[in-house]
C-alpha cells in the first residue's frame, strides 16, 4: 500500500502481510516513535493498531461503494520497549454491513505482548 505523505510513512510503518482475516504490520521503535523518556510512545502504538485495523477493514469492503473510518479504539499497554521493532497482528472479531470490530495484538521480536487493542471501524457509503 502507498504510505507516502502519511502518518504511516512518518512513523515508519510497513505492511508485512495483508489478508481479509489477518493484517500484519511492523513499526520501528526509534526516535520517530519514542516519548521524551526514550520509550515507545503509547500514541504511536495506538496509531499502529488503528492503521492495521483500518487496512484490514478496507480489504473487506468494496472500496468503490464504501469508505472505512476508525470510530473507537482502546488499548492496554502491558510492556514498555526502547528499541527494535513491534509487530501488529490484527484480526476481525466482527465484520458487519455498517461496523467492524478488530482485535489487535502488538508484540516485540520475541513475541512478548506489548499492547492489546480493540478497534471499531465504521463502514460508510461513499455515495453521499
Amino acid at each position: 500500500m502507498e504510505y507516502e505523505n502519511t502518518l504511516m510513512e512518518a512513523l515508519g510503518m510497513k505492511t508485512i502481510s495483508l489478508d481479509k482475516d489477518l493484517v500484519v504490520m511492523q513499526m520501528p521503535v526509534d526516535k520517530r516513535t519514542h516519548q521524551p523518556a526514550g520509550f515507545l510512545h503509547g500514541g504511536a502504538t495506538v496509531a499502529l493498531a488503528e492503521t492495521a485495523a483500518s487496512i484490514g477493514a478496507y480489504v473487506n469492503v468494496d472500496s468503490q461503494e464504501v469508505n472505512v473510518f476508525g470510530i473507537e479504539i482502546n488499548a492496554n499497554h502491558v510492556r514498555n520497549k526502547k528499541d527494535g521493532i513491534v509487530t501488529a497482528n490484527a484480526r476481525p472479531l466482527h465484520i458487519g454491513r455498517t461496523t467492524m470490530v478488530w482485535d489487535i495484538q502488538i508484540v516485540d521480536e520475541e513475541e512478548k505482548l506489548i499492547c492489546v487493542s480493540r478497534c471499531t471501524i465504521g463502514v460508510v457509503s461513499s455515495k453521499r
